[in-house]
């Protein structure tokens, strides 16, 4: 027993392994691709379901198509109508894994798939072009996926040597919808203990083809792994917005509801597969039938079910997502002082290309409170009689808020860049990470200036009209600069837009040059207000300081790749 439950184990860890490096080989080899297919979200329900099959088939889990809805939905990339054709997709993505399975695994010689793409993949890796390096990555996961298959197969035991293991699963399959009921459970169990959906039904369908269960027995299984897969999702969605919670709520439900459907039908819907797919599965008995049809039927099954379950859904995703809102109600929303990243912390190494996107938003985001942190200081420069009590906390809160965004980002990124990226990746990685230093820098400037006219207005300082005005006019030229740095945040500027940049740094160089030199002449006339010409200067200082800040992100953008913004469709708009 011990040594088969170490086959079982290894066979299957083999098996894993092999559907990771696949998904990371064909992840990287698409590159921005990915991303770019990630922009058909915000079409219509059909185009969100034919993105979320797509990206599915690409990470090979549909529980991380789900993780990854949950995140763009947090990061405000989808609504939650979107998120939920999403969703409808990629239950119908996870299916092609069990055809794979099928149609290779059972019916042709597994050697004969596996060690070509294994050769194949070796000859491709040691290529000069990075390009067909992932490639060839793609093609050794795809022969090791095989070789973890063949173990498989060769762990699992004959059933007729072990009579006793066949009789204990027969004695849950006389109790009609209660034997349905148990099975399910199995299913949803081993789901959630594998954390892979695709990985499941390879199991399924394994011990389906060794005899083990019966197709009824199997397609239940089936059925419960539909349930488990939500399993995962909800757990990211733990410590999310409201939406997010909302979107992992939609995939259970849709799950369940479709398994309770498929209890009232599920013998006359195994007739129906039995029609569709040639041969005879339903009562069959013979053991060349169980093993040559039985997987092709599974998997037939698998899809059938949820092709049907997103047809029945479809015509009602916005009735559907109002009654997630209602089950879900707004009260449940987090603060900004809770603002969290963690959900994706386990996931962005398995997919990080596609979660570029999410963290691109991330980084807006936080370019959208700075901004509105500056033109609240803007307000309070303009208004130097008002009250700043208020002003003077709300502008910290959003100072400790920026804080914990770069860290939380800075904490993405950084787990993003331990596993293997192509160079676009890479570089889009490295740039995001200097531009929310930026923005940090940027942000407690903005709080410095606070602090500096609190100390104005509570010494009583005053300047003169004339200088009050020009400080004014000054800090406006930087926001005008700010704004345009906003515009083109993750977008790769090009020499006409860096050299417009430059242009406006130059001109806030100028302006603080002329004003200190004002201000230095003020001093000298009348030496009773030379704590508020300094004063003025401190000001001059952090303003011109923000212009810095901006300049080098306007810098970093341009070090973008070409064609790495094509996905970044959506930008802050400078709040929250």
């Amino acid at each position: 027993m011990l040594q088969l439950i170490i086959e079982l184990g290894g066979s299957l860890g083999l098996f894993l392994f092999g559907m990771r490096v696949m998904s990371d080989g064909i992840q990287k080899a698409a590159g921005d691709r990915l991303q770019s297919i990630l922009q058909f979200m915000t079409g219509n329900r059909f185009a969100a379901i034919g993105t979320g099959f797509l990206i599915t088939i690409l990470v090979q889990s549909s529980s991380a198509s789900t993780v990854m809805v949950v995140g763009f939905v947090n990061a405000k990339l989808l609504t939650l109508a979107q998120a939920i054709g999403v969703i409808l997709g990629a239950n119908i993505g996870t299916t092609v894994t069990g055809w794979i399975v099928a149609v290779f695994g059972f019916s042709v010689n597994i050697s004969a798939a596996s060690f070509p793409a294994l050769a194949l993949g070796a000859f491709l890796i040691f290529n000069k072009k990075l390009r067909r390096q992932d490639w060839g990555e793609a093609l050794i996961g795809f022969g090791i996926l095989f070789l973890g298959l063949m173990f498989l197969k060769d762990a699992v035991p004959d059933i007729n040597d072990h009579p006793e293991i066949l009789e204990f699963i027969a004695r849950f399959t006389d109790y009609g919808i209660l034997s349905l009921l148990i099975f399910i459970i199995v299913g949803a169990l081993l789901t959630v203990v594998l954390q892979s959906s695709s990985a499941a039904v390879a199991v399924t369908l394994t011990m389906a083809y060794a005899g083990w269960v019966d197709y009824p027995t199997a397609a239940a299984i089936i059925l419960g792994e539909n349930i488990g897969t939500t399993f995962t999702a909800f757990l990211a969605s733990i410590g999310t917005d409201i939406n997010a919670r909302r979107a992992a709520r939609a995939h259970t439900l849709f799950n369940v509801f479709g398994v309770l459907w498929m209890l009232i039908m599920f013998v006359p819907f195994l007739r129906i597969v039995d029609w569709i797919v040639p041969g005879q599965m339903l009562g069959a008995t013979a053991p060349e039938a169980m093993q040559l049809l039985l997987p092709a039927h599974l998997a037939a099954f698998h899809t059938l079910f949820n092709v049907v379950n997103t047809l029945l859904f479809v015509a009602w995703v916005p009735a559907f997502a109002r009654l997630v809102q209602r089950l879900v109600p707004q009260s449940e929303d987090i603060p900004d002082a809770d603002y969290s990243l963690a959900y994706m912390l386990p996931h962005v190494a398995q997919n990080p290309e596609l979660y570029l996107l999410q963290i691109k938003d991330e980084v807006g985001r936080m370019a959208g409170v700075v901004l509105h942190m500056y033109r609240t200081v803007l307000d309070v420069l303009g208004n130097p009689d008002a009250r700043m009590g208020s002003e003077v906390q709300e502008l910290k809160r959003q100072e400790d808020v920026t804080d914990l965004m770069e860290e939380e980002i800075s904490s993405v990124l950084a787990a993003a860049s331990n596993e293997a990226m192509n160079v676009s990746g890479i570089a889009q990685v490295n740039t995001m990470m200097r531009i929310i230093n930026e923005l940090e820098r940027m942000a407690d400037s903005c709080y410095n200036l606070t602090l500096i006219l609190e100390r104005r207005h509570n010494k009583g300082y005053e300047f003169d009209p004339d200088a009050q005005q020009d400080l004014v006019s000054y800090a406006q030229q930087v926001l005008r600069f700010v704004e345009y740095v906003h515009e083109h945040l993750l977008r790769r500027l090009d020499s006409v837009q860096l050299e417009t940049a430059y242009d406006l740094e130059q001109q806030i160089d100028a302006g603080r040059d002329t004003l200190k030199k004002a201000a230095r002449r003020r001093i000298k006339k009348r030496s009773t207000r030379i704590k508020a010409e300094l004063l003025y200067i401190d000001i001059l200082n952090q303003i011109e300081h923000i212009g810095d800040f901006a300049l080098n992100i306007a810098r970093c953008q341009r070090e973008l790749p070409k064609g790495s913004d094509r996905a970044l469709e959506t930008a802050a708009t400078g709040g929250k």
